[in-house]
């Protein structure tokens, strides 16, 4: 079944009437998943936003509870729930990889957060498979494709002029349902791609738990200036501070997006730092992605997005770091 590119539109306002319709668009120079219909411009030939889009599901800034107080006494204490349908509309296959290991993260393992699966419960999911691969994307290298994500609520196959659709859920055969009048029954040729990077992961994660105490870390943390831009812009790191503002009696409790990469992040109340420099910083972030997790969930925690390659300001590239632990000797 397809529908041609320039029915798009309609179809995105048609569901824009029943949920908020989060699309890659073009905002202000930036690229990012924003509301369709607001300001900015489609950007559905890039090969990936910018900006990933974890946000509607762990947004940057939350709140949680409201609450009033009468001197030591609770009077008054809500759980807020912001959360409304909503639709992540043309995801790359490393964008669903990412949400995945969000959902262990907050869903799985004995603990579900509220907060966040309000959100997951109410999100439809809509992939549309890559053309063609950024210098710096590698998913394909640890576990994804280019190609699509078969995790994703519909498929969407890029044919040209106009896109193929798969729905792969209940819910996802549902909105598919709802375009009919745009679709026909016609398949085109799907055209596979593989990403030009390439690193190799086999015996990776095992050879880092061996690894804690290695020079490398000395090594290749020299050249990081701590500027966190590696945390915010990937799509699976999922630190967070909360944090209580008050006016009088009525308070409102919140949590934001926090990095590891902060030297305030791990600092304790009496000042001591179990990771008092950026050695300790960036083996952390390292481990946690590509050991920690993977020894956790069974997945990698790096999806391949090539975000943080693209955009570091010192060229602290994972990618290298991969390659450089294969190069270490198993004794070292």
């Amino acid at each position: 079944m397809q529908f041609k590119k320039s029915d798009l539109p309609k179809i995105l306002d048609s569901m824009a009437k029943e949920a908020t319709v989060l699309a890659p668009m073009k905002v202000k120079g930036n690229s990012k998943f924003a509301p369709w219909g607001t300001e900015g411009e489609l950007d559905f030939g890039a090969q990936n936003v910018l900006l990933p889009p974890k946000d509607c599901l762990f947004p940057q800034t939350e709140k949680m509870y409201r609450f009033e107080t009468d001197g030591l006494k609770v009077n008054d204490f809500e759980v807020i729930n912001e959360s409304r349908p909503t639709v992540l509309f043309g995801l790359k296959g490393c964008d669903m990889q990412s949400i995945l290991c969000m959902d262990d993260v907050f869903l799985t393992k004995g603990y579900v957060d509220d907060f966040y699966k309000k959100k997951r419960d109410d999100l439809l999911t809509v992939c549309i498979n890559c053309t063609t691969v950024a210098k710096e994307c590698f998913c394909d290298s640890m576990g994804g494709s280019p190609n699509g994500h078969a995790a994703a609520d519909i498929q969407l196959y890029d044919l040209g002029e106009s896109y193929q659709v798969k729905a792969q859920t209940e819910k996802g055969q549902k909105a598919v349902d709802s375009w009919q009048q745009y679709c026909n029954k016609d398949e085109g040729e799907i055209k596979e791609i593989a990403c030009e990077l390439k690193v190799d992961m086999d015996g990776v994660p095992e050879k880092l738990a061996g690894m804690f105490e290695h020079p490398i870390w000395e090594e290749i943390s020299r050249k990081c200036v701590g500027c966190g831009i590696c945390t915010f812009l990937c799509p699976t790191c999922y630190c967070f501070d909360i944090d209580t503002t008050k006016d009088g009696a009525e308070g409102t409790k919140f949590r934001c997006w926090d990095s590891c990469m902060f030297s305030e992040y791990t600092r304790m109340a009496g000042g001591h730092n179990p990771r008092p420099s950026k050695k300790e910083r960036v083996r952390n972030r390292f481990l946690h992605k590509l050991e920690y997790f993977k020894e956790r969930y069974d997945k990698n925690l790096c999806v391949g997005c090539g975000r943080c390659v693209a955009k570091c300001p010192v060229n602290l590239d994972i990618t290298s770091f991969i390659d450089q632990v294969k190069e270490v000797a198993s004794h070292e």
